[in-house]
């Protein structure tokens, strides 16, 4: 998990954070999902904020600033005892878990979807609420083998984003249903896409530094 990040007390702006992977694939935070699945993982107060953030984008999809104080005291939390304050432990949570990210000194970046689980965070889960969770994902893979494959692609992608290694998305995967050959292969897919990106950025990287220096030497 990141480390919670240093944010003011009084007053922030929040704005989508996108991610075509996680929105194609998540469930918006008021969904029967996220009430069912990761309230006992996000945690109810964290689950709140987000449901209320949520709301926000509908009627702001560009953003909107919030009173921090009065945004606490909506959800029932206390805003008192400056950045170790419930309010304040609660946005750090959801930069915890990958459901907002610090854009800027005063500004935060707050998804509109919540990935599927992780095998890890179901394991968090009671058995009823297990079952339960791999009913629905089976439910999820009827179709042509084609769909599936390309669900397992977007899935394996998200695990990658989430810091799952190989194995841990093939079980993953596997877990969900997948045949162990759909698993491999979407794993392997993801690895290897993840692998060719690095390898375009670090070469972007390396060609913008020549233009840099010479700029800086004329």
């Amino acid at each position: 998990m990141t480390q919670s990040p240093a944010l003011p007390t009084d007053r922030l702006y929040f704005e989508v954070w996108e991610d075509p992977l996680v929105d194609r694939l998540g469930y918006d935070p008021r969904s029967a999902y996220a009430e069912t699945y990761w309230l006992g993982i996000l945690g109810p107060s964290a689950s709140w904020l987000l449901r209320h953030l949520a709301t926000g984008f509908d009627q702001h999809p560009n953003g909107f600033d919030l009173e921090l104080p009065d945004t606490a005291m909506s959800i029932g939390l206390r805003l008192n005892g400056g950045r170790h304050a419930p309010f304040m432990r609660t946005l750090g949570r959801l930069c915890q878990f990958r459901m907002a990210r610090q854009s800027g000194p005063a500004s935060l970046q707050v998804r509109r979807f919540m990935p599927p689980l992780t095998l890890l965070q179901l394991e968090r889960l009671p058995v009823t609420l297990r079952n339960r969770h791999q009913k629905l994902m089976e439910a999820s893979l009827e179709g042509p083998d084609a769909q599936q494959q390309r669900r397992a692609r977007h899935l394996a992608l998200t695990l990658l984003f989430l810091g799952e290694d190989l194995a841990a998305i093939e079980r993953q995967l596997n877990s969900w249903r997948f045949s162990p050959e759909v698993c491999t292969e979407a794993a392997r897919w993801a690895m290897q896409r993840q692998k060719i990106k690095q390898t375009r950025e670090q070469r972007a990287s390396a060609s913008a530094k020549p233009a840099l220096q010479t700029a800086g030497n004329s």
